[in-house]
């Protein structure tokens, strides 16, 4: 299976101790050019102390593309708060050249309903599209989480009449056991934004894994998310993939050790 270079994107939760300079000069040595920057790292911000101007100056000069800002949450529970938060983030992805700003829906065990799932995105749309930035709705597959379903999640998309898309993720996919269902149903993959991935080696039960236990990719992957790709492929996917792991044992990792962990699971992804 060869995917091509320009298709892998990097996000930057790989690299928690590395500057945004730092974390683009590696992904450049990897011979990549995409990148995922966040609003969860330790610096509180998307752009740690940087301005917009000098993060969009350091993309140019890595040659980096910023795919997207990870995240908006709880997309699905309207509030002054989030809607402030949003604009926010958007002003940061406009400000930063991101192409698209990824939402999460509530997680905290907390229903929230179809009807307000789908007010909440045409409440948000013309906020994105007023900062000309897409919207990537991202399904979260925990137990607790209040949209779990790629397929509901493109049925609410459709019954909004929004223009946003989907990040499926392949670890998320694993974890809600109707996931398969989507595929059989017929899961259009041209409303596929972006694919994250990351594996799991950790032996609990499925509805006990957390972000805590997703790595990168390798042989004993648990989430088997080189077969989900090559799923992927065959259905005709044309996308970006974004390696997404969460562990805290990546804290300590150096420029080093994260560059010999996308090597070797480029590898794997590439067979």
């Amino acid at each position: 299976m060869a995917i091509d270079p320009t298709r892998i994107c990097i996000n930057r939760k790989i690299a928690p101790a590395l500057s945004i300079e730092a974390f683009f000069q590696l992904v450049q040595k990897l011979g990549l050019s995409k990148v995922e920057l966040r609003n969860d790292m330790k610096g509180g911000s998307v752009t740690d102390d940087l301005s917009h101007q000098q993060v969009k100056d350091l993309a140019e000069k890595y040659g980096m593309e910023i795919i997207t800002i990870n995240a908006v949450y709880p997309f699905n529970q309207i509030s002054d708060d989030l809607l402030a938060r949003a604009e926010g983030l958007l002003k940061d992805a406009q400000g930063i050249g991101a192409k698209a700003l990824v939402m999460c829906p509530l997680n905290d065990g907390t229903p929230v309903s179809a009807e307000d799932t789908v007010n909440a995105l045409r409440t948000l749309a013309p906020l994105f599209e007023r900062y000309g930035v897409k919207g990537l709705v991202e399904p979260l597959g925990f137990p607790v989480s209040s949209l779990r379903s790629a397929g509901q999640a493109l049925a609410l998309i459709d019954q909004a009449d929004v223009p946003f898309t989907l990040v499926l993720d392949t670890f998320h996919h694993h974890l809600y056991e109707g996931a398969e269902q989507d595929f059989a149903a017929g899961l259009d993959v041209n409303r596929i934004g972006l694919v994250h991935l990351s594996g799991v080696e950790d032996d609990r039960e499925t509805s006990k894994l957390t972000d805590e236990e997703r790595i990168m990719l390798s042989e004993s992957d648990r989430l088997k998310s080189v077969s989900q790709v090559q799923r992927l492929e065959k259905l005709g996917y044309k996308g970006i993939y974004a390696f997404e792991p969460f562990a805290s044992s990546m804290d300590n990792w150096t420029a080093a050790d994260i560059e010999r962990e996308i090597r070797q699971s480029i590898a794997l992804l590439q067979g």
